[in-house]
């Protein structure tokens, strides 16, 4: 029952902002692939951002690579640039944790990126910087981490 009672509202929840995603956005939704690079593995599976504003939008990475599963999420906010409207800056902020044999290892991810929907194409491309601040004790700081996304848009 618990799981029938979340999922309603997620979905309710979904609706409401996919109905108040913003017009002057060029997509609502995108689902692709993303890449993350840099000191250490490099990691590749599908990756996923949905406005629910005008400026506000999360994301959600689901990557594989340096013999771990790495689940991330994050909120974005994004400004586009008054000369190029389809080119929007973005900060964000969210957690990230890598599963691997034997254990986890939880990561706090800050970004700072790019976001440009190609306007003739329902294509995303998506380039970011974003560092993981270890969480865990065996865990230190990489600033050398980068994010490539390439994006299907719905609108």
């Amino acid at each position: 029952m618990k799981k029938f009672i979340l999922l309603a509202v997620l979905t309710a929840v979904f609706a409401t902002t996919s109905t108040y995603a913003q017009k002057s956005s060029s997509y609502n939704t995108a689902l692709g692939l993303g890449i993350e690079f840099g000191d250490g593995s490099t990691l590749v599976g599908p990756s996923i951002k949905h406005f629910f504003s005008a400026n506000d939008a999360i994301q959600g990475d689901l990557l594989f690579g340096g013999n771990a599963t790495w689940i991330g999420g994050s909120y974005n906010y994004h400004q586009p640039f008054k000369e190029a409207p389809e080119l929007k800056w973005y900060i964000g902020l969210g957690p990230q944790v890598a599963l691997y044999d034997g254990g986890s290892t939880w990561y706090l991810r800050p970004a700072a990126g790019l976001d440009y929907k190609i306007k003739s194409a329902p294509i995303s491309l998506v380039f970011d910087w974003r560092p993981a601040i270890g969480l865990s004790d065996h865990v230190g700081t990489t600033a050398a981490r980068f994010g490539l996304g390439f994006r299907y848009a719905f609108n």
